[in-house]
């Protein structure tokens, strides 16, 4: 199964590469700005589509769950030269923060995650299936009629749009169920958006683990991975922390 990779070289690249982890009904092109943003700073990176989304291979999603979508995060990190630093925004958040458990990693970045649990609730229903970005409030291709991406220019408005798949409901529910993370050993940074209506800001007042934490105005839940203003908000911070939890060579 081909999974496809968007590399963004940076000129005089720190020793890990950045692995970026996109969300749910969505796929790599949408790590664009965030691989510019890197890239100044010094950092390679590597943006991942999973399985059945964007550029990789089609699968049935019916019955794809979180462990599949973690397992493809494992392959492309095994095919880089030094553990990376895992940045995954929504579902990718959560999947980064289950890399960041169970493999290699130099640092993890954790976007607006979906929250990560202590335990799954047994009595939630895990169906098969798959389901489009209507049921997250996206009901029209027009980058004019995004409400929920308020703080977007046009031009990233239609980079999101463009940037949309069909996803695993069976994934869904898992979230809904609860994907249990024991306790993550490398830097942390929790990034929350303060507009975010998706996860908002009290999604994470009893985050489970110790975390650097940055929080951005005014950002909206897409508006952490393309608001021009959100990127220039973070690109300082980002760029220090990558750097002081992390070896230069």
């Amino acid at each position: 199964m081909h999974l496809h990779v968007y590399e963004t070289v940076a000129l005089h690249p720190r020793p890990n590469s950045v692995l970026l982890v996109h969300g749910s009904v969505s796929s790599g092109p949408i790590w664009q700005r965030w691989q510019t943003l890197l890239a100044e700073g010094g950092w390679s990176s590597i943006a991942l589509d999973l399985r059945g989304h964007g550029a990789s291979d089609p699968v049935d999603l019916s019955d794809v769950g979180m462990d599949d979508y973690l397992e493809d995060v494992r392959r492309v990190a095994r095919t880089l030269p030094a553990p990376p630093v895992v940045l995954g925004w929504s579902m990718g958040g959560l999947l980064a923060l289950r890399f960041a458990e169970v493999a290699p990693s130099a640092a993890c970045i954790a976007l607006a995650p979906s929250p990560p649990a202590r335990v799954r609730n047994p009595d939630v229903e895990i169906r098969r299936g798959v389901f489009d970005a209507s049921e997250y409030g996206i009901t029209s291709l027009d980058p004019e009629q995004q409400r929920g991406m308020p703080d977007l220019d046009i031009e990233a408005r239609q980079l999101a749009l463009r940037s949309l798949s069909l996803d695993s409901r069976r994934a869904r529910d898992e979230r809904s169920a609860g994907v249990p993370v024991a306790r993550i050993a490398v830097p942390l940074l929790l990034i929350i958006g303060g507009s975010d209506r998706q996860f908002r800001p009290a999604t994470y007042d009893q985050f489970p683990f110790e975390a650097d934490r940055l929080f951005v105005p005014e950002a909206s839940h897409w508006g952490l991975v393309l608001s021009r203003q959100a990127l220039d908000f973070m690109k300082g911070p980002v760029v220090a922390w990558l750097a002081r939890v992390t070896p230069a060579a």
